[in-house]
């Protein structure tokens, strides 16, 4: 997509100079010849910039998958909730298609260690909001802390012996 939209440019351009080679005879043009190249370094540097697709992939790994934060979100305790319950059960639906996928274990081991960090992040939010809740908030962030906890639960339990004893890159 990208060098269609380059070779567009590109192309504009030449046909811009020649226009003006053309239009005006006596003029010369030979000094514009070198925005053509210049537009095209120019034009790499903001892609690389701003990145698309192609320059980020690299660095993509499964553990900056795993630690991925959206910055700007503050999760409610009930919200933060679902998400573990749903991931968890994310876990449990993946390790119950192929347990023996050594890949698909390892990143559902690294899904289990985010939600159980999330879990601790619940566990801080449901504390500091119980205090001032009132009696149906509290029994409803109860709730949902329970809810986490089973769930979490029963993701570790789908995850066979020994996942979680050592991180990739240590084995």
């Amino acid at each position: 997509m990208f060098k269609l939209y380059l070779t567009s440019i590109l192309v504009a351009e030449v046909v811009a100079v020649a226009a003006l080679a053309f239009l005006t005879p006596g003029v010369r043009l030979w000094y514009l010849v070198p925005i053509i190249p210049l537009t095209l370094v120019v034009a790499l540097i903001l892609r690389r910039r701003f990145g698309g697709p192609a320059y980020g992939i690299h660095r993509l790994s499964p553990q900056a998958i795993a630690g991925y934060r959206a910055r700007e979100t503050v999760h409610s305790p009930e919200a933060l909730s679902r998400a573990i319950v749903e991931r968890a059960e994310e876990i449990q639906h993946a390790l119950e298609e192929s347990p023996s996928d050594e890949v698909r274990v390892e990143m559902c081991a690294l899904g289990y260690r985010a939600c159980a960090n999330d879990m601790i992040t619940l566990t801080h939010l449901t504390n500091q909001a119980l205090p001032d809740a009132s009696f149906l908030k509290r029994i409803r962030l109860r709730r949902s802390r329970k809810k986490a906890i089973d769930a979490l639960s029963e993701a570790r339990r789908a995850l066979p012996p020994g996942a979680l004893r050592t991180a990739p890159q240590e084995k």
